[in-house]
């Protein structure tokens, strides 16, 4: 598995929609977290989206993992994969 920095902006999503959604998202976001496909998450400020460090095979992978939550279809994904450096400069 590797690791991926996904900048995901939402596009086209009003908030009736999101609202109707949310709690759906929310759940399926849980799994993915407590499965390791999620590793961290961080909204940003602005509330347009959302940052996502993600455990996948490849980019492809991510969008099948990805593409079971119902805001996926409103989602702009930027795939950026990454590695970590942990505090004794010994690469993951």
């Amino acid at each position: 598995m590797k690791k991926f920095m996904l900048n995901i902006q939402l596009d086209g999503l009003d908030n009736e929609t999101r609202m109707k959604l949310l709690p759906k998202e929310q759940e399926l976001v849980k799994e993915l977290e407590q499965n390791g496909t999620i590793v961290d998450t961080f909204i940003k400020l602005d509330m347009s989206g959302i940052f996502i460090v993600a455990m996948a095979a490849d980019t492809d992978d991510v969008h099948s993992k990805l593409s079971i939550l119902p805001y996926y279809p409103y989602m702009k994904i930027e795939i950026i994969p990454v590695r970590v450096v942990n505090s004794i400069n010994q690469e993951n």
